[in-house]
């Protein structure tokens, strides 16, 4: 942050007039922003010659590049991020955004994955980019553990859980499984997973295997790590990630590759935890402009996030928008902070108000 200052310190008026402008200019279209365009919108009447001359000991900072010999400038990603941190104006949401995201509750049944999925598309259908929705981990303490076998080579572990509701996963369980094994590993389970969440019970299971307290057959050891794999790899890798509006990351064919490698990312879900850690870092809203997103930087994309709370201010979960290093930052960051918010009152049972 102090080289940002330092080189917002080296700006005089003129030159972060025109630094503004060619951002806005390029996030606007998409393309160079050249002087004679300039010329048109600046305060201060001036020169096309003087604002290219501008221009250049902007693109000496880094601040600005040149794509084409005479075709304008574009921001750097050093330029944007100046930009985002120390000269843009974030617009205050407005209320036909605000009546959008919150209409996405009005038909709230209870059911958090409905609402979350509601609240994806919508932001994607406002922002024009690709929304994405960290959901969170169900993490109401266990009533009871079953496994049951389908077939050799398939089986279902239940939970249930204290709020009353089931979930199950089918997954492969080891080679040779009994119904005497399977009656061991949910005993095993049974006798230590009353009160506990699945994030609590797993750390204790380990721990109790690790120093040998519990005898327990090696058959149903293996049933209980290939079961409790079951949730965590994929509840964590595939399930939890909501993505919509993929489309509207299509831009032009120059964008094509990119658009395949974020695409490929998006698909995979890969890394859905640090995209957890990303939101969790800071409060409030973050911006991670082309390679500065670790998740998606081969991409070249820029990722707008923010986590939500639970009612003990717990981070459970992140809502965010992924799109070409043009979105329109001051508009999304409001719509972003203000869809965390609106997901964390509704999963704290506090509503809209």
């Amino acid at each position: 942050m102090s080289d940002q200052n330092d080189i917002l310190s080296e700006l005089n008026d003129r030159s972060r007039e025109v630094f503004r402008r060619v951002v806005e200019g390029y996030l606007t279209t998409g393309g160079p922003v050249g002087s004679r365009s300039l010329t048109r919108e600046m305060n201060e009447k001036l020169s096309a010659a003087t604002i290219r001359n501008v221009m250049q000991d902007l693109e000496y900072l880094g601040l600005l590049d040149s794509p084409h010999v005479s075709a304008g400038r574009v921001p750097t990603q050093t330029g944007l991020r100046l930009f985002v941190d120390g000269v843009m104006e974030v617009n205050h949401l407005g209320e036909e955004d605000r009546a959008a995201l919150d209409a996405t509750m009005g038909a709230n049944s209870g059911d958090v994955g409905s609402l979350l999925d509601r609240v994806s598309s919508a932001l994607s259908g406002m922002t024009q980019g690709a929304s994405l929705v960290l959901t969170p981990k169900h993490e109401a303490p266990i009533r009871h553990i079953e496994f049951v076998s389908l077939s050799p080579d398939r089986a279902l572990v239940v939970l249930v859980f204290a709020d009353g509701q089931v979930e199950n996963r089918v997954f492969t369980p080891p080679l040779g499984q009994t119904p005497s094994s399977m009656r061991e590993a949910a005993n095993f389970l049974n006798a230590m997973a009353e009160g506990k969440t699945l994030s609590e019970l797993r750390g204790h299971i380990a721990r109790e295997i690790a120093n040998h307290r519990t005898e327990i057959d090696s058959l149903a050891t293996e049933l209980i790590d290939s079961g409790l794999a079951a949730w965590e790899n994929k509840g964590e890798r595939y399930e939890r990630l909501i993505v919509r509006g993929r489309a509207n990351l299509l831009g032009s064919e120059d964008d094509l590759d990119r658009i395949r490698s974020l695409f490929d990312d998006l698909e995979r879900k890969r890394d859905i935890a640090e995209f957890l850690d990303l939101a969790e870092d800071g409060e409030g809203v973050r911006i991670f402009i082309g390679s500065e997103n670790k998740l998606f930087s081969l991409s070249g994309s820029s990722l707008v996030v923010s986590p939500y709370m639970n009612a003990d201010r717990k981070i459970i979960g992140a809502v965010g928008v992924i799109g070409p290093t043009r979105l329109n930052y001051g508009r999304i960051v409001p719509i972003v902070d203000y869809t965390a918010q609106l997901v964390g009152r509704m999963i704290s049972g506090q509503g809209k108000g």
